[in-house]
């Protein structure tokens, strides 16, 4: 399929999925002979899990080392899995702050709530 269908597939422009090719954040698109991108089930299924990781927190810079480290293969598995680790030890890290500020929040919301009594 080619840039334009891929974009609508994975509801991200063509302008960032040509951005995150250019930059290594995906595997480069393979092209037709004529030039044009011909995105795979495999490059949908790479976007999507960068879409993920960018969601869950991740830098552009982690996902290219990410990246980088697969293309290198199976000797890196240890290394991957360690970053993955991280990065999803950070994201708890954010979560419970985010669940303290909610606390904090209805908190705030209870105390409006009961002098409006």
């Amino acid at each position: 399929m080619n840039i334009s269908e891929a974009s609508q597939k994975v509801t991200m422009s063509a302008d960032t999925l040509r951005y995150y090719e250019r930059i290594g954040l995906i595997p480069a698109v393979k092209r037709t002979k004529g030039g044009i991108r011909n995105y795979k089930q495999e490059d949908l299924e790479w976007i999507e899990f960068v879409k993920c990781m960018r969601h869950a927190g991740l830098s552009i810079e982690v996902l290219a080392e990410y990246l980088t480290l697969y293309k290198e293969g199976a000797s890196t598995f240890e290394t991957r899995k360690q970053l993955l680790i991280a990065e999803r030890n950070a994201l708890n890290e954010r979560i419970d702050e985010l669940l303290e500020t909610r606390e904090h929040l209805n908190a705030k919301i209870a105390h409006y709530e009961n002098s409006q009594k």
